[in-house]
């Protein structure tokens, strides 16, 4: 078989076997390997793309099995004659050149498409010096820990479990893991009725927006804030009301006695890293209770938080006006994708109902594997490691900044995977930003943040996946672009 047809190429942080099944899998399905097809023998393929002769049998042997292959003794492995072998190529059903005479615009009811959002590129891992917001450093998480719950999970009696249609349900595991080691590592404390699974933070927003917001709605947000609050909030048609941060956090007095909702994150406020301070967070549960008010708190670094010994605003709720959001892909991954939402029971039911008729339930195999992780102690263990991660890359970067970037102006934060940092006069962040991508610098622009923009005078820098090793060096760099342009 010719590199042309099987076009193995290992693709970078993927197991020798998954990339040649990938690409196996590939040339079937595109017709470069035909069905009825004789494939070479294990030890020639070995030879000819340079790998071991076991990992190509343990491949052949996964395609049996996976129904692309059939075995047949002494004369070695061929492809299937049906089921997903190619077909002669299928003609498309609709011309590209003509999708375009529809008028879309007038179809479509929504626009997201439109909405200003965080950006970076998606080549940002090639940066030497990616100061990016919400990525996991890999060198930090347990593969191997994590490889082996996923194969727990696929134990009959788990497998028996996940793979039925189970509409609105969650694990009962994880489920009874978030209510016995997560929440109250928060001062929250709730009953399994009180929990749901979400597919994250965003995830539980977008659905109470859905319950609780409607065009005659008026929400008080935070501002700056992070940008898609504001997006699901509008496609919704509520009528927001900007609330501004300063150094102690959202300010209440500002909030309008018209709202009925407010959405905030009082652990570490969203971009700025603020932390509500105690007066505030009274003033604000106060101001819940006199309006008969809801609030929205988004804990998305509640579990890596270093610095604040405050717990959950949640924590002080009394009578279930505080829904809370939490999210695990923060310490685990963010393509993991779990998240919860704990509120009171009524609430819980309702946005289960709904969550059925948007998919279901959140991926109950994905569920078992956090469970277990969670159970058997890995994923407190892994808190532990992130926090001191984030505590020494944290110091490490407040002290490049004093040192190289003296000109520029950051909130009284203490702690969070980011720092926010205002450019001085004559600094434009627009032209930073490219500036410092052009000496291995990546950062993010603050402008998503504010509902109108703000001139180009904010930056964001991220400190969870950037070696430690790097910060320095990086945020020397960034002050060479700012100086170029200033001069």
């Amino acid at each position: 078989m010719s590199e042309a047809v099987l076009q193995f190429a290992r693709q970078e942080g993927q197991p020798l076997q998954a990339s040649l099944r990938q690409s196996l899998i590939g040339a079937i399905s595109e017709g470069r390997i035909m069905q009825g097809q004789r494939l070479p023998p294990s030890r020639t393929l070995a030879r000819q793309i340079g790998i071991a002769r076991n990992t190509v049998t343990a491949v052949y042997e996964d395609l049996v099995t996976r129904g692309y292959l059939v075995s047949v003794e002494r004369r070695g492995y061929f492809v299937e004659n049906g089921g997903d072998a190619a077909q002669a190529p299928c003609d498309a059903t609709v011309d590209p050149d003509d999708a375009g005479g529809i008028a879309w615009d007038r179809h479509l009811k929504l626009d997201p498409a439109a909405a200003r959002n965080i950006e970076k590129p998606k080549d940002w891992q090639r940066f030497a010096y990616p100061f990016v917001y919400g990525q996991v450093d890999p060198a930090l998480f347990p593969i191997g820990v994590w490889r082996s719950c996923s194969r727990d999970a696929l134990g009959r009696s788990a497998v028996d479990y996940w793979a039925a249609d189970r509409a609105v349900e969650d694990d009962e595991l994880l489920i009874e893991q978030i209510c016995r080691h997560i929440l109250p590592q928060r001062g929250v404390f709730a009953r399994p009725d009180e929990v749901m699974v979400t597919l994250g933070s965003q995830h539980g927003l977008y659905i109470l927006s859905r319950l609780l917001v409607d065009e005659a709605s008026v929400v008080a947000v935070e501002d700056p804030g992070y940008p898609d609050v504001r997006n699901i909030l509008e496609m919704v048609g509520a009528r927001l009301h900007h609330v501004p941060v300063d150094d102690d956090g959202f300010r209440v007095d500002e909030a309008p006695a018209s709202a009925g909702l407010a959405v905030v994150t009082p652990a570490y406020q969203c971009p700025t890293m603020v932390t509500l301070s105690p007066d505030r967070r009274a003033a604000l549960m106060e101001w819940a209770e006199a309006g008969d008010r809801l609030i929205v708190e988004d804990d998305y670094e509640g579990e890596t938080r270093f610095s604040t010994t405050l717990p959950a605003l949640k924590a002080m709720d009394r009578s279930g006006r505080v829904i809370y959001l939490g999210t695990l892909s923060k310490v685990l991954a963010p393509g993991v994708r779990i998240g919860y939402m704990v509120a009171p029971a009524p609430l819980i039911r309702q946005a289960k109902a709904l969550r059925r008729l948007m998919h279901r339930s959140a991926p109950l195999n994905n569920q078992r594997t956090a469970a277990i992780f969670l159970s058997e102690g890995h994923y407190l263990g892994l808190v532990r490691t992130l926090r001191g991660s984030l505590a020494q890359r944290w110091n490490l970067l407040t002290a490049a900044i004093d040192r190289h970037l003296p000109g520029f102006e950051r909130p009284a934060s203490h702690g969070g995977s980011s720092i926010w940092l205002r450019c001085p006069p004559g600094v434009d962040a627009q032209a930073l930003y490219h500036r410092a991508m052009a000496k291995g610098v990546l950062v993010e622009l603050g402008d998503p943040f504010f509902p109108r923009g703000d001139g180009g005078r904010h930056i964001r820098l991220g400190i969870s996946s950037i070696d430690e090793t790097r910060i320095d060096e990086g945020v020397r760099r960034l002050a060479q672009a700012a100086s170029s342009l200033m001069q």
